[in-house]
């Protein structure tokens, strides 16, 4: 006989929550990942913390959510129609827990099941879809849609594999120390020779492997991932990305890359900005280095986010280097540089058959020294040429080019924030890039493309750089007759 479907024992379930008070009773780093997760909602949130951690501070001090400064009393739960003890303390937990439930209010306690009234789930946002699974007003057929997509992506030996992990909850939870080695314990066993084992469909040997990295006492490796967070777009993040920075304790990022890109790592992982725009390090080279080289040595799983691709003007050689020297292991993900993005803007190829067979990435900074690089040669017989970094010297750029013999007529397309919604096109020639220089209302990334190749790029969406160009002079000339 066909075994009996299994039945659920928590009934999934969307609660609406605009406008209405969420309270969480916690200062650490439990009740800021509630609360992390809570922000992503219209829910009014009400922190009660009479001491809270920094971050949990400057949390609030961003999204203006209500922190009651005060020592925990039921009343403050008075309203809410959620509630969540984060404490960290077995005992407040369960008096809130209590409170809540005599108040007529459900409970959440942070890794405390029996307390628990409901669960919160691991939620992936692209509002207004939430995998958990719902689509708010969406219809069936779009649920129904998501579900299939998403029963293709899982494995069928999840269950299993989830089953054993049950099993193994009690004795990881009583040998291992909360926090990272639980987490690498748990990231090994879902992907590591336990996982695999069940794939094969060898149960015996998943529960043999489970052990042996249960009672290993080998110290836990760091490792750091030199991860592209791509132009800015977030959904050009590569999906081998997007995991690892779901597996991260920490996410080192610099200053160009989107707080919602850095937002989709794991709620709980460390963020440690560091800077690097132009003109503005928060860290140095070499201290982001060491940075990096002491995390991995306290067995942290890091991902480092590199605006564009780490590998093109990311100094990613520097970081590896430190690295290897220091023996901790590394990946390079890559990711989409900006100029991929900014040709892609405005449909540009970057080859085109008959003109251009090669291209050079370069920033304008390397037309400023007293002799041409070796790459001028190759932009002046037909090389497509991508200048990163190049709106405060596109007079030098244009000048020194159209020196060593470039033509003034050669085509040019500029991209302000390549790939996101608030992108800026404009198109002109060599002889009209100079007038960049004085855009003061371009304060993104600029990339800048010239060559033959650009010719062929779709203009209907950019603007002319000459408009600017003969505006600036005629405001001049207006300037100088001026009494």
């Amino acid at each position: 006989m066909p075994q009996a479907n299994p039945k659920l024992n928590a009934f999934p379930v969307f609660m609406r929550v605009e406008g209405e008070a969420v309270a969480i009773v916690g200062g650490g780093g439990e009740a800021l990942a509630k609360a992390r997760l809570l922000d992503q909602s219209s829910a009014v949130l009400r922190i009660i913390a009479e001491t809270a951690d920094t971050e949990l501070l400057s949390f609030i001090a961003a999204t203006g959510a209500t922190h009651i400064a005060a020592p925990y009393d039921a009343a403050h739960l008075g309203g809410a129609v959620m509630v969540f003890a984060a404490s960290g303390d077995e005992a407040l937990d369960r008096r809130v827990a209590e409170d809540a439930r005599r108040l007529g209010i459900p409970v959440n306690a942070v890794d405390r099941p029996e307390l628990c009234d409901f669960f919160t789930p691991a939620l992936v946002n692209r509002a207004p879809v939430a995998i958990a699974i719902g689509t708010e007003g969406a219809g069936p057929v779009l649920a129904q849609m998501l579900r299939n997509r998403i029963d293709r992506m899982l494995s069928p030996s999840l269950g299993p594999l989830a089953t054993l992990a049950a099993s193994f909850r009690g004795a990881a939870e009583k040998l291992l120390p909360k926090g990272n080695a639980r987490r690498q314990f748990w990231g090994s066993f879902f992907q590591g020779a336990p996982a695999r084992a069940v794939e094969a469909g060898e149960l015996s040997q998943a529960h043999d492997a489970a052990v042996d990295l249960l009672l290993s006492k080998a110290p836990v490796a760091g490792h750091i991932a030199l991860v592209g967070a791509g132009p800015g777009a977030e959904d050009l993040l590569t999906l081998r990305a997007h995991r690892l920075l779901m597996e991260a304790d920490v996410i080192v990022y610099d200053a160009l890359v989107p707080e919602a890109i850095v937002a989709m790592g794991r709620r709980d992982a460390e963020r440690l900005p560091v800077g690097k725009r132009k003109g503005c390090h928060t860290k140095s080279q070499a201290e982001i280095n060491a940075l990096l080289v002491e995390l991995g040595k306290q067995g942290k799983r890091v991902v480092r986010l590199k605006s564009g691709d780490p590998l093109v003007f990311g100094r990613a050689g520097e970081e590896m280097a430190a690295l290897r020297d220091a023996e901790i292991a590394y990946d390079v993900i890559p990711g989409v540089t900006a100029a991929f993005a900014a040709a892609a803007d405005f449909e540009l190829p970057l080859t085109l058959r008959g003109v251009s067979s090669s291209m050079v990435f370069t920033t304008g900074h390397d037309l400023k020294g007293n002799s041409l690089p070796d790459w001028a040669k190759l932009a002046i017989s037909g090389a497509t040429v991508a200048v990163y970094m190049g709106r405060s010297v596109a007079a030098e750029v244009a000048g020194r080019l159209i020196e060593a013999g470039l033509a003034p007529d050669t085509a040019v397309a500029v991209v302000e924030n390549a790939s996101l919604q608030n992108r800026r096109r404009f198109h002109g020639t060599l002889a009209d890039l100079p007038s960049l220089e004085a855009r003061a209302d371009l304060t993104g990334p600029v990339m800048t493309i010239i060559g033959d190749a650009v010719a062929g790029a779709n203009f209907e969406r950019s603007e002319p750089l000459a408009a600017h160009s003969h505006e600036s002079a005629a405001n001049a000339a207006a300037a100088e007759v001026e009494p």
